[in-house]
Formats: structure tokens, C-alpha cells, sequence
């Protein structure tokens, strides 16, 4: 899936796999609580110019294949996308602000990999 995005002075190709968990791994993420995650996840990413290309909402975890913008870092993308999405969720479901009383919805970091996959070769020498 080769797409080349275009700003009014640059050209490019950004791609990223994003990964990041529950706290604790609680299995939280069903039902009504998935369908709004992934609601909320796409409104952010539709603000911020970034495209999903290929996106899950597990019960523990979340996977996202994005298309982003150079003027954005990938640290950016995942503090506002973790942040928006755990103050809302925190405040929509009374059963999450129970479990998670401290107010941290997802697990610290995250799991970001860019281009294809590495392959390392044998040299005979």
C-alpha cells in the first residue's frame, strides 16, 4: 500500500505501527467500551491529519497502522491518542473509574515500529 502524502511544502511516506496495553492488562476493552475506543481513537486521528490504515481495539491492547504527518513525532501521536482516549473513557464508564481509581487507563509506553521488516543476511567472506 504505497501512498505518498502531500503538504503544501513537503512530500512523504510515514508509516508507523503503534501498540499499547491496559493497565495491569485488564481485559476492559469489550462490548460498548471497544466501540467507543475505537470511535474516539478515529475522531483524534481524523483531527490531527492522520490516516489508519489498518487498525484493532483487543480487549487488553490496542494495534494501529497510521499514516501520519512530518510535522507531528510519534510521541505526540500516542500521548494525545492515550490521553484523550482515557480521560473520556474514564468519565463515560463509572465501572472503569472504579477499577482504574488512580486515573491511568493505559499502561506506561508503548510499542512503535516504522518500514519493513528487518532481515539480516549471511555474508561468506
Amino acid at each position: 500500500m504505497k501512498q505518498i502524502r502531500q503538504g503544501s511544502h513537503s512530500v512523504h511516506q510515514l508509516q508507523v505501527h503503534l501498540v499499547w496495553i491496559t493497565k495491569y492488562r485488564y481485559q476492559v476493552l469489550t462490548g460498548e467500551v471497544q466501540t467507543r475506543c475505537r470511535d474516539l481513537i478515529r475522531q483524534t486521528c481524523n483531527a490531527l491529519d492522520i490516516q489508519i490504515l489498518k487498525g484493532v481495539v483487543s480487549k487488553d491492547h490496542i494495534h494501529l497502522h497510521i499514516s501520519y504527518p512530518p510535522s507531528l513525532s510519534i510521541s505526540d501521536i500516542v500521548k494525545r491518542l492515550k490521553g484523550r482516549s482515557a480521560k473520556i473513557l474514564l468519565q463515560e464508564y463509572p465501572e472503569l473509574k472504579r477499577r482504574y481509581w488512580g486515573g491511568h487507563l493505559w499502561g506506561i509506553g508503548y510499542g512503535a515500529w516504522t518500514g519493513p521488516p528487518v532481515r539480516y543476511r549471511k555474508y561468506n567472506r
